[in-house]
This record gives structure tokens, C-alpha cells and sequence, in this order.
């Protein structure tokens, strides 16, 4: 079977259907209410649909999930949701009781009754607690953000821990994408919509404030204004103690931004590394992740390798650095994580964690594995305490093993803390790696999940998943919702780690940069192709899933490749590439994508499903899914879609979730009734025959 693209005719004619871009519009809420009843009418109507969404709402709300935490002074910190509590509590207990099977919390915030006393929706967006100047001090300032219905733009207000109260004459940010950054008890860091001019193209602040404690916003004193075009600005202080400074940065797009070192006085050195580099300070030390090569003083350091420099001397002009990772065609980083005295890299060979432990030194840094460090699964790391202590958190999980959280000091093995229970039966289930061949020859990863020995008769029902995009990786990770609502049913579980996502580097993520997208799609494309090759499955019942930018790779899928696929579930996406830069924060991936109205147009267009729909073309069925609230990805994308297949004729159904911004649900309940739509849809397209 050739997997040779096809693509509809040049059409340059006037878009019929932005009148769908005005999100609240009443035409087009009519027009939203009555694509969803005639999804609804055939989803819900399926025997299996109501025994799903219960089953994945009880999965969701299971009371023996792991409740990760976060550590503040002397207590642990939580964010959670459950039946009684759909928009979540917010909640603290002490180390020593969360070593216990039921710990017991004290509710700091109920985010449920806020609504019922407010008349809002509130979703949690997260909390920014101020650490106290002495070690023994309580916790007491934080700065809470929440959510309209889960859009980006959010409100913050200050909560005192110590009396569990609003302040009332606190801190306060009208909604707005931004946020405050705490500098000390009586002021913040504040970036925000300040009024006409503040914002950039892409929506969010150009412009950083300090601002006192008792007066007006209005009187905030500006620190820096970057340009209309730059992405983003912000403004934090380390309080790390004996080593507090203040940072300011600047992102220019995606992949360029400054940063700069903000003395007493206001002043700004920036600091002199490629505006490429991710850039990390750690009391001392200055760390660089390479994105790109850099040639310094005759030495040239590959892209992908992580540096490190004494700040203060890399501040007054010393150039020593000290090389801690050097990538392989093989081997990528996938994060360093720092303690109070070591550093932790997270190195990705073939898509398998291996984890190794750095020791800081004015010389070469010694480097030994981690103690007690899994062979298999996905691993992640946190610091428990990165100024106080050498403890980790260690998160471990695959596709088929609930996740387990680990606790341990580095040096030593770490023990089990909590166990999330199996929530679906794996008796039976393997996990296997493969690989495909590119359309250029590139060696494109897989995973597949399904039965033992599976049969090689082309019938299994294959549902393939894949992002490929802003240097995201897809690691092996405990799905309950993919366990019972797919691979419970029979179905085969398949994850593309296609070009364009991080899983070996920064050159695994250009290579499928703006005019390579299509390198992306040809991966993915030849995964589907290996997987019907090898007799796993058919393009009857191969099913293929994406959201966001994975929408718009299973956009491309649809319309080039139709041939390869029985059903596509696309999800928050991606899919006009001739407006993307025009609505919401569409400007802020140009870096990624390129600029429409420029030469760029040229290949943008190319991968612009939206643009490259064929009334003549026969396309297998679709599920188009986007939110209301997403101020992200702007749902005229999976709007306009929808209409324009509608009027050629094709096979499209469509939902919009009222609330839930970019992730799609704002509650518990609303994910399950979305996974519930998806999986029915799947089961129903791909099944049988």
C-alpha cells in the first residue's frame, strides 16, 4: 500500500464560515448546540455509552488515586478533585501523616463552595506561596490563580495561610493570561493586561511591574516592556537563602528568549548565552540545555548538551564551562533535576529513562548512576525540597503498571510511598517497542500495547496516538481511561514518537520544523503503514487520535493519507493554518509553524487541512471535539472543520464542551462524558467488519 499523500484542489476563495470564529456569537452557539445534539443523539445513544462514562467518572473520582503533593515549610501540599468535590479542595497535611494509607488533610480552599458562595466557576489554576524570610517561620502569603470555566486567562488572589482567609485587602489580578510573582510580603512582580498596548500579538503581557503592597495597580513601577511581537515577559525572584536574586525575562517566540539579571537598583544584565538555550540557576550555578550549537571562545558545544557555569563569574565575564551531557543518535536529556547538592540528569536512550547523579565542583562534576533507579518504565523526578534537602520524589509507571511514587535522599535506595491500584485488568497485555522506516529512511519509535501473541490477521481493532510537535516527548504512562475504555474491549494501543516531539533531542524536534512539518506526518504516516504491513491491522480498523497540535497531525492524516485510516478522533486542534496566527495565541507558534502571510504561506498551506479538503475525496469518519473556553486553540479551527466537511458531504461529527478551556473539561465528570464520546466512536467505527 503506498503512502503517498493526496491532496484537494487551490482554493483561494473568501473563507464562508468566519463568522464561526466569534466564540459567543449567537449564530454560532445555535450553531454549536445543534452539532452536539446530533453527536450526542448518536454516541449517547449507544447500548455500551452510559456503562463507559461511569466506568471511566469512577476511575477518574477513584479515592485511592496517588495525591501527589508539593512540599511548603512543614506540610504537604495538594490539589484534589473527586465526586463530592468535582471542582476540587485544595489541602495540606504533614510529611509524616502522608506516610499513612488515609492521611488526613486539613481543606485549606473548597473550590465548589467558593462557587456556590461566589455564583463563579472557578477552576484551579494553581498557587505561588511566598517562603517566609527565617527557616522556622509559617508559611503564610500565597498568591492563589483561578479560572473562569479552565480558560487561560485567569484572576489571583491572595489567600493567608495562617487565619485560612482571603485577604481581603490583599493582592488582587483582574482576569487576564498573566500572573504576579511574589518579590517580598509587601510587593510583587506583576504582568498582566495593563490597558491598550500591554499585550503582545499573541495575547499575553509585554510589559512587567513592580507593584507595593496598599496602592493602586495603576502606580505600579514598570521594571521592563518588551515588543508587540515578542511572545511574553515576566519577572521572578529566587528566594533561595544566601543566593536571592532577581530574574527578568523575555520570550521573544517559542525557542528565543533573554534573560537577565535585575539588581537593587533596577538595572539589567542580561545573561550573554543563546537565546536558545534553557537557562536554570541554582544557587551558584548557571546550567544551559543547548537547542542549537554554540561556538564559544573556539569550542563548539553540540545542540542538545547541557552546560554549566559559576553565575557570578559567568557574570563578570569568565567563560569556564563545564560540559555534563553530551547527546548520541541514541541518547537525549530529558530533564536535570537539581537537590540542595546535587544535580539529577533524566537521560533518554530509545525513548528508556536512565537516570545519573552529577556532584558540583569547580572542576570536572563526577557522574554515577542513581542508586536504586528502575530499568524499566517512565521515570520522573522531583526535588522534595531543592534548598533544604537531597530528597526526591520518584515517579515510576508504564503502559500497563499503576504508577508508583517513591521517596529517598539521593545515595540511597529509594522505598515506596504510594501505589495507584490497578483500575483495569492487564492479565494478559505486553508491551513492545518497535520501529519504522521514514519515507527518508529515519528509524521513527513506536510503542504497541495490546494481547500476547497477537494474531497477525489485519482484523485488530488499532487505535494510534501521536503529537509530534514543540519538542514533546510521548513516554510510556499508566492510562486508566485507555485501559478500560480500549484495551479492556480488545482493542490495540499504539504510541508514535514520530519527528518533531523531544524524544531524542532538540534535532529530533527541527527536523520537523515549520517547511519540515511534513516530515511529522510522513512519520507517522510509515508507523501506520508498519503497523498494517505486520499484519496488526487494516485501514478498516485502524483508528487514529490527536489534540492541539496532535490535532493537527491527524488533520494532515485525514486529508493526505485517507486511505490509511477507518476512524480519527481530533481534539482541540489545530486545522486553518492560513488564521492560526490571528486567533488567540496562535501568534506565539510561529517559531514552530512559520508566517501565513508571508513566503511561508507557500508551505504552511500545504499542511492547512482546512485548505486542502476535496469534495471528491472519500475521507473515513471523523469526531472533531474542542471546548468552548479553550482561549488557547481557538475552536473556530474544529468549527470551520466541521462546516466545510458538512457542506462537501462528508462524514464529520462534532462536539463543543461549554466549559473546560484548552484541556477540554473543566471537572471530572465532563472528562469522562468527552472519553466516553471518543471511545464510543472508535468502538463503533472500527469494530466488527
Amino acid at each position: 500500500m503506498s503512502s503517498q499523500p493526496t491532496r484537494g484542489p487551490e482554493s483561494e476563495a473568501l473563507d464562508p464560515y468566519r463568522w464561526l470564529e466569534e466564540v459567543e456569537g449567537e449564530r454560532g452557539l445555535e450553531w454549536v448546540h445543534t452539532h452536539n445534539a446530533v453527536a450526542q443523539a448518536r454516541l449517547e445513544a449507544d447500548p455500551g455509552f452510559a456503562a463507559l462514562q461511569a466506568d471511566l467518572l469512577a476511575i477518574l473520582e477513584a479515592d485511592d488515586r496517588i495525591p501527589f503533593v508539593v512540599k511548603r515549610g512543614a506540610h504537604y501540599y495538594n490539589f484534589w478533585q473527586d465526586g463530592a468535590h468535582p471542582r476540587g479542595l485544595w489541602r495540606r497535611t504533614t510529611p509524616a501523616e502522608y506516610r499513612q494509607p488515609r492521611p488526613a488533610w486539613e481543606v485549606l480552599i473548597d473550590l465548589d463552595a467558593l462557587n456556590a458562595a461566589e455564583g463563579e466557576n472557578w477552576v484551579w489554576h494553581g498557587a505561588h506561596c511566598l517562603k517566609p524570610r527565617h527557616p522556622d517561620a509559617p508559611w503564610r502569603h500565597c498568591l492563589i490563580s483561578l479560572s473562569r470555566g479552565g480558560a487561560d486567562a485567569d484572576v489571583t488572589r491572595e489567600f493567608d495561610l495562617v487565619e485560612q482567609r482571603w485577604v481581603g485587602d490583599g493582592f488582587f489580578r483582574d482576569e487576564a493570561k498573566g500572573g504576579l510573582a511574589w518579590i517580598d510580603h509587601d510587593s510583587v512582580y506583576v504582568y498582566t493586561d495593563f490597558g491598550e498596548g500591554s499585550l503582545t500579538a499573541s495575547g499575553y503581557p509585554r510589559i512587567v511591574k513592580a507593584w507595593r503592597r496598599g496602592t493602586p495597580l495603576a502606580e505600579a513601577t514598570t521594571v521592563f516592556e518588551g515588543e508587540a511581537d515578542d511572545m511574553v515577559v515576566g519577572a521572578m525572584r529566587d528566594h533561595t537563602r544566601g543566593y536571592e536574586r532577581d530574574f527578568v525575562s523575555r520570550a521573544r517566540a517559542f525557542y528565543d528568549n533573554e534573560l537577565y539579571l535585575r539588581e537593587a537598583d533596577g538595572t539589567l544584565h542580561r545573561v550573554e548565552v543563546p537565546n536558545s538555550a534553557r537557562k536554570q540557576v541554582h544557587r551558584r550555578w548557571l546550567t544551559l540545555e543547548l537547542r542549537e550549537p554554540w561556538t564559544l571562545d573556539g569550542t563548539t558545544y553540540p545542540a542538545g548538551a547541557l552546560l554549566a557555569a559559576d553565575l557570578e563569574a559567568f557574570m563578570a565575564g569568565a567563560r569556564g564551562l563545564q560540559v555534563l551531557f553530551t547527546p548520541t543518535e541514541r541518547t537525549s536529556l530529558a530533564d536535570a533535576t537539581w537537590t540542595r547538592h546535587y544535580l539529577v540528569l533524566n537521560v533518554l536512550d530509545d525513548v528508556r529513562n536512565r537516570l545519573y547523579v552529577l556532584t558540583p565542583g569547580d572542576g570536572e562534576w563526577p557522574c554515577e548512576p542513581l542508586a536504586g533507579a528502575p530499568e524499566l518504565g517512565t521515570v520522573s523526578l522531583s526535588a522534595v525540597d531543592d534548598e533544604e534537602s537531597d530528597e526526591l520524589f520518584m515517579v515510576v509507571t508504564d503502559y500497563l503498571t499503576p504508577t508508583t511514587l517513591y521517596h529517598g535522599r539521593v545515595g540511597e535506595v529509594p522505598q515506596p510511598l504510594k501505589q495507584a491500584p490497578a483500575l483495569f485488568d492487564a492479565t494478559g497485555l505486553a508491551v513492545s517497542q518497535h520501529f519504522a522506516t521514514s519515507r527518508d529512511g529515519t528509524r521513527v519509535p513506536y510503542f504497541l500495547v495490546g494481547r500476547e501473541g497477537i494474531e497477525a490477521n489485519g482484523a485488530n481493532p488499532t487505535l494510534l496516538y501521536g503529537y509530534g510537535g514543540f519538542e514533546v516527548s510521548l513516554l510510556p504512562s499508566y492510562s486508566p481511561g485507555v485501559g478500560r475504555g480500549w484495551l479492556s474491549r480488545g482493542g490495540v494501543y499504539v504510541v508514535a514518537n514520530i519527528r518533531g516531539g523531544g524524544e531524542y533531542g532538540p534535532r529530533w524536534h527541527q527536523a520537523a520544523l515549520r517547511e519540515k512539518r511534513h516530515r511529522a506526518h510522513e512519520d507517522f504516516a510509515a508507523v501506520a503503514e508498519d503497523l498494517i504491513a505486520r499484519g496488526i491491522t487494516s485501514p478498516r480498523h485502524l483508528g487514529i487520535q490527536g489534540g492541539s497540535n496532535g490535532g493537527l497531525l491527524v488533520g494532515n492524516m485525514l486529508v493526505k493519507y485517507p486511505r490509511l485510516f477507518g476512524a480519527v478522533v481530533c481534539q482541540v486542534p489545530l486545522l486553518d493554518m492560513r488564521r492560526y496566527h490571528e486567533l488567540l495565541a496562535g501568534a506565539s507558534w510561529m517559531a514552530e509553524y512559520g508566517d501565513p502571510d508571508g513566503d511561508d504561506w507557500a508551505f504552511l498551506r500545504d499542511y492547512s487541512p482546512y485548505h486542502n479538503l476535496d469534495a471528491t475525496a472519500d475521507y473515513p469518519p471523523l469526531l472533531l471535539m474542542t471546548s468552548t473556553r479553550d482561549d488557547r486553540v481557538h475552536p473556530g479551527h474544529a468549527r470551520k472543520m466541521t462546516a466545510r466537511m458538512r457542506e462537501q458531504g462528508h462524514p464529520v461529527l462534532y462536539y463543543e464542551n461549554i466549559e473546560g478551556g484548552h484541556g477540554g473539561a473543566a471537572d471530572n465528570r465532563q472528562r469522562a462524558h468527552m472519553q466516553a464520546l471518543a471511545f464510543t466512536f472508535l468502538e463503533q467505527t472500527l469494530f466488527g467488519g
